[in-house]
């Protein structure tokens, strides 16, 4: 069988994004998904929340599994690594797009390559977050007043179907059904949070 598993963040990426880029995978390569786990949550919630643990349970022997880059499956290199080495010994192979690795339990010259991207991915987010804070310590300084104005809502991925989602939903229509069967993207509970943060239907 061909797993995916994709995983997004916050309600500015969208699992749609990674969906695509996998299918253009398989049609190239005349593959099929025959089961897709998908998940918008923080790489920092455990692997239970994450859906890590639900996709081990699936995989078996001479199954494979397609993501579109490392970091979809853990935010560390040590975690990242421990993952990858769980699901080899099930006999299964991983092909991550980004990077263009197909990795088997055999072969040791892939997994030292994982080692050293997962690495260099965990160094290149730190030298950001330490980037970040210096600029926001220096805004400070100066006296700049950080962060959105009170207020202020921020943009978000439904803003293009506002109207269409108002109209579904007054139809009586469930948040589910309206990210499954319209939208195509997005989950139930975004969307919930984003028609209350707007009070979209008490207009």
């Amino acid at each position: 069988m061909i797993f995916s598993y994709i995983r997004v963040s916050t309600d500015t990426q969208t699992i749609q994004h990674q969906k695509d880029e996998i299918q253009r995978y398989c049609d190239l390569n005349n593959l099929t998904i025959d089961t897709n786990i998908e998940i918008e949550i923080s790489s920092r919630k455990d692997t239970r929340a994450r859906k890590i643990d639900e996709l081990l349970e699936q995989l078996n022997k001479n199954d494979i599994l397609i993501v579109t880059e490392l970091s979809r499956l853990g935010r560390n290199t040590g975690e990242v690594i421990n993952l990858i080495d769980m699901i080899l010994k099930k006999g299964v192979e991983v092909r991550i797009l980004k990077q263009n690795l197909f990795i088997k339990e055999s072969d040791p010259m892939n997994k030292m390559m994982i080692t050293m991207l997962s690495m260099f991915s965990e160094f290149e987010r730190d030298i950001i977050s330490q980037r970040t804070k210096e600029a926001l310590k220096g805004l400070k300084e100066k006296g700049v007043k950080l962060g959105k104005p009170t207020g202020v809502i921020q943009k978000s991925i439904f803003d293009k179907d506002k109207e269409r989602i108002i109209e579904l939903l007054n139809l009586g229509l469930s948040y589910k059904k309206v990210v499954d069967k319209h939208l195509g993207y997005g989950s139930q509970s975004t969307l919930y949070t984003y028609v209350q943060k707007r009070n979209l239907l008490a207009s």
